[in-house]
């Protein structure tokens, strides 16, 4: 099933009425999973479709914490609950969750906001390190030895290497499309494509090993104008890692190197 299918599917649960959300369900394929739940990107993003539709379109996603709370399974039925929390007269506040099974597995929070007057301006300090992407050096996709969800991602590595390769870096970076591009690149698509790389710590592993997202949070500092076929940079690092928890922090670039948005997350590992 295509991407921009299911986000139709989540935009149209959104604009329900609260009291009828419950009762409106969803499903997605197996090939979008990763492991035995859903690609988190994947439920992260539908999540963010479906919180979109409750907020007026002259303001944009500022900020998105989502935390996984537990599995989201493939081919079975699940609901999306939206609860705006404020809105205030500059920005709004979201709530949002995925219930699966009587259970949460997913919990999404957003803010919203439009511009306001200010005299204050800080331009972007960071810079992108990442050369112009070769398509040539994109990764294949082996089903049985990758995630599911990768036959729907294009990843083109620079930095880092690959998991359980028992490096001696925890920095992590390159390029990332969808296979099937849409007609235009939304933060929906965004959110899904950063959470496509393989968290930074797992190429330090000397074996395989599961490791999983814990929380993550997306902060978006622009949202440019991009064209359906073009790819979006990632760049991400490891902070701190100790007794089995990482602290990761990147940065999203567009094509032409204007950062877009900034990413964080906590990783359990079990190495």
């Amino acid at each position: 099933m295509h991407f921009d299918q299911l986000l139709q599917s989540a935009a149209h649960i959104g604009l329900m009425p609260a009291h009828e959300q419950a009762k409106a369900t969803m499903q997605f394929p197996a090939n979008w999973c990763q492991g035995r739940t859903a690609f988190g990107g994947l439920s992260a993003s539908l999540l963010y479709q479906a919180m979109r539709q409750q907020v007026e379109a002259s303001r944009r996603l500022l900020s998105i914490s989502t935390n996984f709370v537990g599995p989201l399974l493939a081919d079975t039925e699940f609901s999306l609950i939206v609860e705006v929390l404020r809105e205030g007269k500059s920005s709004t506040q979201v709530l949002a969750k995925a219930v699966q099974n009587n259970q949460v597995s997913v919990v999404v929070q957003a803010c919203f906001a439009k511009p306001r007057d200010s005299a204050i301006n800080v331009p972007v300090t960071k810079t992108m390190g990442l050369k112009p992407v070769d398509p040539r050096y994109t990764l294949p996709f082996k089903s049985g030895a990758m995630p599911e969800f990768f036959q729907h991602v294009d990843l083109c590595p620079q930095q880092g290497a690959m998991p359980f390769a028992g490096a001696d870096t925890s920095h992590l970076g390159g390029w990332m499309r969808l296979k099937e591009s849409p007609n235009e690149i939304t933060e929906a698509h965004i959110i899904a494509l950063t959470d496509a790389w393989p968290p930074t710590l797992l190429q330090m592993f000397k074996q395989p090993a599961p490791a999983s997202s814990m929380s993550w949070y997306l902060e978006f500092v622009q949202m440019p104008q991009l064209g359906a076929q073009q790819w979006l940079g990632f760049e991400a690092i490891t902070q701190h890692c100790k007794h089995g928890y990482g602290l990761e922090d990147g940065c999203i670039w567009s094509q032409s190197g204007e950062l877009i948005a900034l990413t964080r997350q906590t990783v359990a590992l079990f190495d």
